[in-house]
């Protein structure tokens, strides 16, 4: 597709991609698989949390998010805050002058429209606000594609999520309870679809050790997180983080003393100090940590394991998509709705209350029906790709038209 002046389209994506986050970066890659496949003459760079990274690793050019390199880490002297208030104003004009450049802008997928992790307005909401108010005033198309949503309790958060989704120009969800989130914050989604998320559009790499006949039980895949609550459980994150890493050792350490292998996967960067907490806990040469760059790192450990037991959303993706029966150590609603669609709703545990001993019993129950769990994985990963190509079908009837006027009206005098 090209413009009425015959120039390439040119693509923009924007979020928090290449900041270490496996899950940001697996969506971004399809995204990239879809543009590289229908709109091969596509001009495509990013506005990103990590540059460097995504030029590196996908090879698009790329623009820092956030003109002020200290956004994320917490302002307490004078001079600090002083920049951080100034980068906010700046950033207002780094944006819209990016999104001028482009025909069409990406968000490609992520929960950019939730707060189930701990989240400041003046942080992401912010520069998604003025993204996609950019792409309005600017008459530049931008799309939020099977994005994450929940109800947010921070005012300030909800209004900015809230106008954020009003002015874009196309919107679709990854789940069901996604949607209803932002009906509820008064979106219109009469139009808006909902299919699964874009990280079920990437290949599958096949296991090195794919599971062979009944015998000794194999090694289990424990993802783990960082994880202190959402944003309105900030007063007591110390406390669930406790919680949640006491549980989740005391299951690694069953599983060891069981005889049975163990890999500890992470999602995010951040995710290392809990790998290293419980190795030094357990202190079994049975368990190990897996070195994942990628979502398809993750889902070669995950094709290779028995059966996998992970709290972060895009470690049960992995899972789920290599077709190992899996157990959420559910944080949000968002995790329960995906063991729903993948047909094991029944193996969900709260990563808040993580009871080692109820969890080892429902590990148990899920491992009991492994064959059969296996074939409904196979069923609902094919519906899933099925979805995705509908996806993509109508993302490029609402972003790519045969005939676009825009940029040539944007650069007439």
């Amino acid at each position: 597709m090209r413009p009425a002046d015959g120039t390439p389209v040119r693509v923009g994506v924007f979020g928090l991609l290449g900041s270490g986050n496996l899950g940001n970066d697996g969506s971004l890659e399809a995204v990239l698989g879809y543009l590289r496949a229908e709109h091969p003459g596509a001009v495509v760079d990013a506005l990103c949390g990590g540059p460097e990274v995504v030029t590196a690793r996908y090879g698009i050019p790329a623009t820092r998010l956030h003109w002020y390199r200290g956004e994320y880490r917490t302002a307490s002297r004078a001079g600090s805050i002083a920049a951080k208030g100034l980068g906010k104003l700046v950033d207002a004009v780094r944006t819209a002058a990016w999104v001028r450049r482009h025909d069409v802008v990406i968000v490609p997928g992520m929960g950019v429209l939730e707060a189930t992790l701990p989240l400041r307005p003046w942080g992401f909401p912010y520069a998604l606000f003025l993204l996609c108010a950019s792409g309005r005033l600017l008459r530049t198309r931008v799309a939020l594609v099977s994005v994450g949503a929940a109800a947010i309790g921070s005012r300030p958060t909800r209004a900015l999520v809230r106008w954020s989704a009003r002015l874009a120009t196309y919107r679709s969800y990854r789940d069901t309870q996604s949607r209803d989130a932002m009906r509820e914050m008064g979106v219109d989604t009469a139009r808006d679809e909902v299919y699964p998320d874009l990280a079920f559009a990437l290949p599958t790499p096949r296991a090195e050790s794919p599971p062979g006949p009944p015998g000794p039980p194999g090694p289990v895949c424990v993802g783990v997180m960082d994880f202190h609550g959402g944003d309105d459980d900030r007063a007591r994150a110390g406390e669930i983080h406790r919680r949640y890493l006491d549980g989740t050792t005391r299951f690694v350490r069953a599983l060891a003393e069981d005889g049975r292998p163990v890999r500890l996967l992470t999602g995010d960067a951040c995710d290392a100090p809990v790998v290293a907490a419980i190795l030094d806990a357990v202190g079994s040469p049975l368990v190990t940590a897996a070195e994942a760059a990628s979502l398809a790192d993750l889902m070669k450990e995950t094709a290779a394991a028995d059966t996998v037991v992970a709290t972060r959303y895009h470690n049960l993706i992995c899972a789920l998509k290599a077709g190992t029966p899996t157990l959420a150590l559910s944080y949000a609603a968002k995790s329960d709705a995906l063991m729903e669609r993948m047909g094991l709703a029944a193996y969900c545990h709260p990563a808040r209350e993580v009871d080692a001993d109820r969890l080892l019993e429902q590990f148990r129950a899920l491992e009991r029906r492994s064959a059969e769990l296996r074939r409904t994985l196979t069923e609902r990963n094919l519906a899933a790709a099925r979805r995705l190509e509908h996806q993509f079908t109508a993302l490029t009837a609402a972003l790519f038209p045969a005939t676009d006027h825009t940029h040539a009206l944007r650069e007439a005098p």
